[in-house]
């Protein structure tokens, strides 16, 4: 009996088994998706879906973009969901039946008109059954399908025309979940106003594509740009005429005194010649405030290791209101209430006055009527429209590179700003006083270093030697003139010092070219050293 209740026990679970076992099949089997597309006349494709089976939580990613060739992708636009939320690509299903329009699923291939579109794809769960209906607005011509992974060549279970080849029909089973079912139909080209729906896929190389159109723009479009800079510069950037037509002989020596042409001092020629008021300008005028007795230069004794220093001392008796403004500048940015100071210490102490001394240099060569506008203003303004080309470029550039393959183009851009911007340093131009009084300085230039000085008085070398110097730094002759200067015999011996220029005990006249190379040196980078100077 015993044995007989147990078998009887046994037969009970199987049986319940077997009850249970078709629901439990049925709950993940996967989903059953009867799917129903119409084409129109515009090239909207309209499904209707009728899901059912499947778990909650029902999800589908749409395919909405594909490789088109090497340059484009095709686009496939959802619109007008019904049955489902759709946020981005994916469609959260709330009802048994969800519908939309596909626009782009149409284009002219093969001299017919070709319908493509995922009817079944992107599920989370796994189709077990799915069928596929369409009707279009022609004869279909051809027909084909594709299951499984998205680039699958697999044929889909079946693929079927009716007899009237007005509608199509299609057949899949077991799709795994992200596995699509592809349909692809063949109507008369202009069945309807389908055209896909293409974007510019981004790269380099496309987007700088070198061509006969892009090449010959390129090369028009900097003929043009480069072409209106050099025009640019031939209208307002050169001298009002050819300095040297006029240069003519110069004899800076009057009655045995110095008398430099036009009246031109150190620091004027300086900005003249290079068109910028830089340290050389600067070191020049002091040497030059020197000679003519508004300060002396003390060198002050040192021992081996130690680093060259001079005392630039204020003289009380010199007429200061006399001088022009940017000397009067530098004579206060030196002493500023002082009557010495340590050439070491000027580094970071006469920092805030410079920036006058320079303005002043400016406005003096236009109050001298050399130039129209200031120089630096001018390279400034082209300078900053050279940046602001260039920006435009780098901006258009990237614009022509991401939307088309024009990229090119922008890089002329880029280059004439480039252009501008190094061209603008070259925009200052002289007027015709200017170019007269640069013609004058360059024949004084020569004059001074061609060895033929004349036949200068004794009781005048001293003084005008001296007057030659500062000039000499000016034209990068301080060595030549140093030495001239040192040669320089009063009463028939050595001096020991000049009447601007003190050196140390034991030290005489021969020392004085390499004390004032040094002195010329070590006051460039003390001037170097301020933010108004540093760049120059």
């Amino acid at each position: 009996m015993t044995g007989i209740r147990l078998t009887l026990a046994a037969l009970g679970a199987t049986a319940l088994t077997l009850t249970a076992a078709p629901a439990a099949l049925a709950a993940t089997a996967g989903i059953t998706d009867d799917v129903t597309m119409t084409l129109g006349k515009d090239g909207t494709l309209h499904v209707v879906e009728k899901i059912s089976g499947g778990s909650s939580g029902l999800k589908r990613t749409f395919i909405t973009r594909t490789r088109y060739d090497d340059g484009n992708d095709r686009l496939f636009r959802i619109t007008n969901v019904k049955g489902g939320t759709y946020d981005g690509d994916v469609l959260t299903v709330t009802s048994g039946t969800v519908e939309y329009d596909v626009k782009g699923a149409v284009m002219s291939s093969g001299g017919v008109e070709e319908l493509r579109w995922f009817a079944v794809s992107g599920w989370n769960q796994p189709v077990a059954k799915a069928t596929v209906k369409v009707q279009g607005p022609g004869q279909i011509q051809n027909l084909s399908c594709f299951a499984g992974e998205l680039t699958s060549a697999v044929g889909c279970t079946a693929a079927s025309m009716d007899h009237t080849a007005a509608q199509a029909d299609f057949e899949q089973e077991n799709l795994a979940p992200g596995e699509a079912l592809t349909v692809v139909i063949g109507y008369p080209a202009g069945s309807s106003a389908g055209t896909p729906i293409l974007e510019r896929r981004f790269s380099l190389a496309s987007a700088f594509t070198l061509n006969t159109v892009t090449g010959g723009a390129l090369a028009g479009l900097l003929v043009l740009l480069l072409g209106g800079i050099g025009l640019l510069y031939w209208t307002r950037g050169r001298d009002a005429r050819v300095a040297g037509s006029d240069q003519g002989a110069v004899n800076p020596v009057q009655n045995g005194h110095f008398s430099p042409p036009d009246g031109v001092r150190p620091g004027q020629i300086g900005t003249l010649v290079d068109e910028q008021a830089d340290v050389v300008d600067v070191t020049a005028t002091i040497v030059d405030l020197a000679v003519r007795g508004y300060l002396r230069i003390d060198e002050q004794p040192r021992q081996t290791y130690d680093a060259p220093d001079w005392l630039l001392v204020r003289l009380p008796t010199a007429p200061v209101d006399a001088l022009l403004p940017y000397e009067k500048a530098l004579h206060d940015a030196i002493f500023d209430g002082r009557d010495a100071v340590l050439l070491s210490q000027l580094s970071g102490m006469f920092a805030t006055h410079l920036g006058k001394v320079r303005d002043a240099l400016y406005a003096d060569v236009v109050k001298q009527g050399w130039f129209a506008r200031r120089p630096d203003t001018e390279r400034t303004r082209w300078t900053t429209i050279g940046v602001v080309l260039i920006v435009a470029g780098v901006l258009a550039t990237a614009g022509l590179a991401w939307f088309t393959t024009y990229g090119l183009l922008g890089l002329a851009v880029i280059i004439a700003g480039g252009a501008l911007a190094i061209g603008g340093q070259y925009m200052p131009a002289k007027t015709a006083k200017g170019s007269a009084a640069l013609a004058h300085t360059l024949g004084f230039r020569e004059y001074l270093f061609s060895g033929e000085l004349g036949h200068v008085p004794e009781q005048h070398r001293v003084e005008l030697f001296s007057r030659y110097l500062p000039y000499a730094v000016i034209f990068d002759g301080v060595e030549h003139w140093s030495r001239v200067v040192a040669s320089v015999t009063g009463n028939g011996h050595q001096a020991d010092n000049l009447y601007w220029y003190h050196g140390p005990a034991e030290w005489d006249l021969s020392k004085f070219a390499g004390s004032m190379r040094t002195f010329c040196t070590t006051t460039s980078g003390a001037i170097s050293a301020t933010r108004q100077f540093r760049s120059l």
